[in-house]
């Protein structure tokens, strides 16, 4: 058994398979780390093509398309190492990317999550969208990164090279505890694909672990391989999920009153779609909340099961409005103290 098991989770994404795995091969030491692909059940020609070009490469064959969370739990169930690494179809990773991460973790046992430097494989100066240099949220949900503060990205100058304790670590490219995973259950099923993984190193946060961020490793990405930044299926998941992980985390003194804040705040949001001429980004929304309220049944048992508690790096203010209202573009103009 390798230490380390790098697995990509493939939906039909032949095109970046192809482009994109024989880097991941040469640049992921042979003795460290297996490769493995997952394809959740591709309706291209994705499998033929790794039987053919990578006959050497482990191949996982998902029964149906449980979406990002469901895929990678019946892959890693299948899979023995100390470490996993969820990572993208779309990334090119760099020489030696691996190695930094399993030297930070081996040296933390409290790590329970890491990544590494996202950069945007088509503006390589600049950060990327989906983790860039390590993941946070606001009190109300609203995540964002040191790089990227909603859809400004920042130029990357070394300001974010220090490994830093983070608050989540992006599914693109997550370093994770295999007996940890395996031990909490994984991601989140119902979740299908978006804010999965901040749910998970929320939940690894209420049990006491740390995630973090290592830039010493760095890969690039394209992002928005499987549905684009414009999709309402985007928007549909992204607001469901997004209620979703507040209320199945938050401590029980906030629960309610954060819940109700942020409903707010969507319908603000759902209305501004409607008057941009964006109907279906408003229906996305509203969908979003019914299918949200019917799941409160079900997350009441969940949170049951949870230790919920107050957990450090999450921002104490409203990062909607230190953006918007402030001008507030860079993780660097934000208060540090109210990350607490």
């Amino acid at each position: 058994m390798k230490r380390v098991a790098v697995v990509i989770l493939n939906y039909n994404g032949r095109k970046f398979l192809a482009e994109f795995l024989p880097n991941v091969i040469a640049n992921t030491e042979a003795d460290l780390a297996d490769i493995v692909v997952a394809d959740n059940a591709s309706t291209d020609d994705s499998v033929a093509f790794m039987r053919e070009h990578f006959p050497e490469i482990r191949l996982i064959e998902n029964g149906f398309n449980g979406g990002f969370a469901t895929g990678y739990n019946l892959a890693l169930q299948q899979i023995e190492a100390a470490y996993y690494v969820l990572l993208n179809s779309d990334i090119e990773v760099t020489p030696r990317w691996i190695e930094p991460i399993v030297a930070l973790m081996d040296a933390d046992a409290s790590i329970a999550a890491c990544q590494p430097k996202i950069l945007s494989y088509y503006e390589r100066e600049k950060f990327e969208y989906a983790g860039a240099a390590g993941g946070f949220i606001d009190r109300y949900g609203y995540p964002f990164c040191r790089g990227r503060v909603f859809q400004h990205l920042e130029e990357d100058k070394g300001q974010y090279d220090d490994n830093c304790e983070v608050f989540w670590a992006t599914g693109a490219c997550m370093f994770v505890r295999a007996d940890l995973y395996r031990k909490h259950g994984g991601l989140d099923d119902s979740f299908f694909a978006h804010m999965e993984e901040i749910d998970f190193c929320w939940r690894m946060k209420n049990l006491g672990y740390k995630i973090y961020c290592c830039p010493q490793s760095k890969v690039y990405h394209i992002g928005g391989g499987t549905l684009p930044k414009s999709s309402a299926r985007k928007t549909y998941l992204n607001f469901r999920n997004n209620l979703s992980l507040l209320y199945k985390n938050l401590p029980s003194n906030r629960v309610f009153w954060v819940i109700v804040y942020r409903i707010l705040l969507d319908w603000v949001a759902a209305f501004k779609f409607l008057f941009g001429a964006s109907f279906a980004d408003f229906w996305a929304v509203t969908r979003a909340h019914v299918a949200f309220y019917k799941r409160i049944p079900a997350l009441r048992k969940l949170r049951k099961t949870y230790r919920n508690r107050p957990v450090s790096q999450m921002y104490q203010r409203n990062i909607v409005f230190e953006n918007f209202l402030k001008g507030k573009k860079k993780y660097s103009e934000l208060d540090p103290k109210e990350f607490t």
